[in-house]
């Protein structure tokens, strides 16, 4: 009777390690080994990168964005509203917008801005930086034309249909 007593109370502390290892790994993230598996300086130079990145394209707005909207802030609020609006995201969106709107930034530009990105076509999901790549060119020229795709067929033709 006494050793079943054991057996069963080991057998409880052993489940008990497991689940709250089994919760420490958890809680710590899969994201530390890969972090760790990088070169230390690869992360600090594509940071660098990145920023280096940012700083321009805010220049480049300020350059040729006229009047608020082309200020550091209004830029970055706004093209996240355009992404976000994008993504579907309303409530956080509107949340961004609330601040778009509290630095006194234009909000015809959101309107423009995002009818730019609609009027483009789709765009990858699977590809971050393509919606920003193409959200940043409708801020700076919200009035930039589609592309227009170069292997569409001519207009009255049907695809995949042979004249035998």
């Amino acid at each position: 009777m006494f050793s079943l007593g054991v057996r069963i109370f080991a057998a409880l502390l052993g489940a008990a390690v497991a689940m709250t290892l089994g919760a420490w790994a958890v809680a710590r993230g899969d994201d530390q080994p890969a972090q760790e598996q990088k070169a230390p300086g690869a992360q600090a130079g594509d940071g660098a990168k990145d920023e280096k990145k940012k700083i321009d394209e805010f220049a480049e707005a300020a350059r040729l964005v006229p009047g608020p909207a082309g200020q550091a802030e209004c830029v970055w609020l706004g093209r996240r509203v355009v992404s976000l609006l994008w993504r579907d995201d309303l409530d956080t969106a509107f949340r961004h917008l609330d601040l778009y709107d509290r630095f006194n930034c234009p909000a015809p530009r959101i309107q423009e801005t995002f009818r730019c990105v609609v009027r483009q076509g789709t765009i990858d999901p699977k590809s971050p930086e393509s919606l920003n790549s193409r959200v940043h060119a409708c801020w700076i020229n919200p009035s930039l034309q589609p592309a227009t795709a170069s292997s569409a067929p001519p207009p009255g033709t049907a695809q995949g249909t042979s004249s035998q």
